[in-house]
């Protein structure tokens, strides 16, 4: 039985190795390399970044205050990309919780690409909401 973990990798893997390859210049526009091809908005975000957070975090069972913005347009490298923003405490394995995380996940051609390290501008301004699906996670 493949683990989701795996299976997340697998379907990931032709996205990463596309980025790899140069642009035809008789094919459509590409998202990574022109920076006025409109980007879609990213419909399954909740859903992708639920699988990515199990691998993401060491132990996916009991965040606490977990909330998330929706996904806004935000200028990352001087491109125009969709950004969501997350907030969450997650356990230690001494049973206490660390301080509320912030996040800023990327998503380029409506999928999710990689959490950002600096939040400060890609998450100024934005509205969060509950984010319960975060919290009830399993292994």
């Amino acid at each position: 039985m493949v683990r989701p973990a795996r299976l997340l990798a697998i379907l990931l893997l032709p996205l990463a190795l596309a980025a790899c390859f140069g642009s035809d210049e008789s094919g459509p526009p590409s998202f990574m390399e022109d920076s006025s091809a409109p980007q879609p908005f990213p419909e399954n975000y909740r859903t992708e970044l639920l699988a990515f957070m199990k691998t993401y975090l060491n132990n996916p069972v009991g965040v606490r205050n977990a909330t998330m913005a929706d996904p806004v347009q935000r200028t990352v490298g001087g491109r125009v990309r969709y950004v969501s923003c997350l907030r969450f405490s997650e356990p230690q394995s001494d049973g206490s919780y660390r301080e509320p995380r912030e996040r800023a996940v990327l998503f380029i051609n409506g999928r999710l690409d990689r959490i950002l390290p600096n939040t400060a501008d890609a998450c100024a301004g934005v509205n969060y909401a509950p984010f319960p699906e975060l919290e009830r996670m399993t292994r």
